[in-house]
C-alpha cells in the first residue's frame, strides 16, 4: 500500500516535468492567409511581392507575421521586442517567387543570408531580400545589386538609412 502511495505521489511530478518539456519546444514558420495583416504596418501581407517574414513571442501559440522581412526587423530589433523573441522566419527567395512567395519556403532567420539595397522592391520600399545560403545572396547580389549581409549585420540604422 506504501509503495502505490509513493507512485501516487510522483505521477504528477513526472507530469509537471513533460509539460515543461514541451513549452520549451521551438516555434515552426507558420502559413500566411490571404487576409492576414502585417503586424507592424497593417497591411494586407499577401497582397506585395517579395519576401515576407515572422516572429514568434514568448508565452503565444501564433506567430506575428510581416508583410516584409523589412518590416519583421524594425519590430525584432525594437528593444521591448527583441527581448521576447524567440523564434523568427523569412523566406528563402532562392526557392520561391518574387511576387507571390510560398509558405513551403520559409527558413530560420537567423541562419539566413540577407541582400540590402538591390532594385528589387517589396512592401515597404527597399527589400531585405532572404536566402538559404551565401551562393544564392551573391547571385541575387550580382543580378539586382545591393550588399550581402548576415542577420546580426541587419541594424535599425541600416534600414533607416541612419548608417
Amino acid at each position: 500500500m506504501k509503495k502505490l502511495l509513493g507512485l501516487l505521489v510522483l505521477i504528477p511530478l513526472l507530469f509537471a516535468c513533460s509539460q515543461e518539456i514541451n513549452t520549451a519546444t521551438a516555434a515552426s514558420a507558420q502559413p500566411i492567409h490571404d487576409h492576414d495583416r502585417c503586424h507592424m504596418c497593417g497591411m494586407i501581407i499577401k497582397n506585395h511581392p517579395g519576401p515576407k517574414g515572422q516572429t514568434h513571442l514568448k508565452g503565444t501559440t501564433q506567430n506575428q507575421s510581416f508583410c516584409s522581412t523589412r518590416d519583421m526587423f524594425i519590430f525584432a530589433l525594437q528593444s521591448e521586442n527583441k527581448r521576447q523573441i524567440t523564434d523568427m522566419f523569412v523566406h528563402d527567395m532562392s526557392k520561391t517567387g518574387w511576387d507571390h512567395p510560398a509558405d513551403s519556403a520559409l527558413i530560420d532567420a537567423k541562419t539566413a543570408w540577407y541582400v540590402y539595397g538591390s532594385n528589387k522592391k517589396a512592401a515597404m520600399g527597399p527589400a531585405v531580400a532572404s536566402f538559404g545560403n551565401e551562393a544564392s545572396a551573391q547571385a541575387f547580389a550580382q543580378e539586382y545589386g545591393g550588399k550581402v549581409l548576415r542577420f546580426e549585420q541587419i541594424t535599425t540604422e541600416l534600414l533607416t538609412g541612419s548608417k
